[in-house]
């Protein structure tokens, strides 16, 4: 998504048969305890010595060769971050970089550091943030925009309240308004049942769609090797994968295979991943806004998450699209690939409701474009970023969950010290938490709610 999406973590509800939002995951994420402000400014991930069954990276005396499948935001910005490492690099996408079936397609995705308190992602969005304007540079074009994030609150604040400290230790810029100053600056917002506003002034969104196309454009021109081909895990044999295969049967040989695959993970890895990494469809309405300098223009006005009965949220601008909004609540299952992108009647109902509610002067603006997204949940919420638990060539990269897109100039960076330095990941991201949450919604009977 773009919108909202935990380090003491409070105990994992039990998953229900009801869709729900990533209100819960983050809400699960409030317990911060003064040992984790102390650490918020150690490095993003810790390197550990390696082991015997292990594959290292450094120290070859020629640059190894990695294959990295998939070239959303996860893949791209890992093969170019491992190019940079000196890692002679093979970049595969069966549709190409930001296409209309990835997660990481659509126009733009909001960017902003709060997190529930917790740690491991506020840090890590600090320092994507941080690169993502060392790539403008780069690049010599915009693609980040800094509306500052408003966040309205019509019940528990928890999110807000334990992501301060946090915020604050990392000099991230977070102010906590009273009702008046909210509606002094924003007239255009009517706050009726809100309790609580929290902004964040140096959020935004991003472009997601156009960035993702210029990071593979950067890849090849510093000189990786890029493929659009479909791409599957190959034979393990003796604890090491021997390939990936490609959709004309040829075998793409490397010394380490990097699976950033997004919704498409479950397939590939049906017996190791399955139902733990579930693509589920998100429907997105563009409305029109008034000519010129509207008063919903980016200007004028924040990206916005409302946090009441649902999670709903927006972005002004988009590359002149449209307002767009949508609702942060799980969909229902799809197929990446053969899933009609034709948003429900049901996700335009709630996304007038919204509009109502909260934005008057938009309530008989016209739809002006439609996408159905997607989010590939994990069990709680959590990336996936760790090694193939029986083959020590190979990482799986994914679970963004609806919040990793702004994550991946940072996401790449830390994936290269893992595969690179052999390194260790954050709990949270490690391959033993993914499959205690896979052995509980196994449990359970089915897909619920991913905290």
């Amino acid at each position: 998504m773009s919108g909202p999406r935990a380090t003491s973590r409070a105990v994992i509800a039990e998953r229900t048969a009801a869709s729900q939002t990533r209100r819960d995951f983050l809400r699960s994420a409030a317990v911060v305890t003064a040992a984790t402000l102390a650490d918020v400014r150690t490095p993003a991930h810790a390197s550990t010595l390696s082991t015997p069954a292990r594959v290292h990276m450094l120290g070859r005396r020629s640059a190894p060769h990695i294959i990295v499948v998939g070239a959303g935001a996860f893949g791209g910005w890992t093969a170019l971050s491992l190019l940079r490492k000196g890692a002679r690099v093979t970049l595969v996408d069966a549709w190409g970089a930001g296409n209309s079936r990835s997660s990481s397609g659509d126009e733009t995705r909001i960017i902003r550091s709060m997190y529930a308190g917790n740690v491991p992602y506020t840090r890590m969005a600090t320092r994507a943030l941080h690169l993502w304007k060392d790539a403008e540079r780069q690049w010599g074009r915009r693609v980040f925009h800094r509306t500052g994030a408003l966040y309205l609150f019509e019940g528990d604040d928890a999110p807000a309240t334990t992501s301060v400290p946090v915020m604050r230790a990392m000099q991230i810029p977070i102010d906590e308004l009273t009702l008046a100053e909210a509606r002094r600056r924003w007239p255009q917002i009517r706050f009726d049942g809100v309790k609580s506003v929290y902004f964040e002034p140096d959020a935004g969104y991003l472009l997601s769609r156009a960035s993702c196309e210029m990071v593979r454009e950067s890849f090849v021109a510093e000189g990786g090797a890029y493929r659009l081909a479909a791409a599957k895990p190959g034979r393990v044999v003796s604890g090491k994968m021997q390939g990936a295969v490609l959709d004309d049967g040829s075998l793409l040989e490397g010394d380490a295979y990097v699976f950033a695959c997004g919704p498409w993970l479950g397939q590939l890895f049906p017996s190791l991943i399955g139902p733990g990494i579930e693509a589920t469809r998100q429907d997105v309405i563009y409305l029109g806004v008034a000519p010129g300098e509207s008063p919903f223009a980016e200007s004028r006005f924040p990206v916005w998450v409302n946090f009441g009965e649902r999670v709903t949220y927006g972005i002004p601008g988009n590359d002149r699209r449209g307002f767009k909004v949508a609702d942060d609540t799980a969909g229902s299952p799809l197929d990446p690939t053969t899933a009609s992108r034709i948003i429900s009647e049901d996700a335009l109902r709630i996304a007038r409701d919204i509009v109502a509610r909260r934005f008057p002067g938009l309530v008989n603006a016209p739809v002006v474009e439609t996408r159905v997204c997607q989010y590939e949940y994990s069990p709680d919420g959590d990336f996936l970023l760790d090694r193939h638990p029986g083959a020590a060539n190979t990482w799986i990269i994914g679970g963004g969950s609806g919040h990793g897109f702004k994550m991946g100039p940072a996401l790449g960076e830390y994936v290269t010290g893992l595969v690179m330095d052999d390194g260790t990941p954050d709990a949270q991201f490690a391959w033993e938490h993914f499959a205690t949450g896979l052995a509980r919604l196994k449990a359970n009977g089915g897909r619920g709610v991913h905290k």
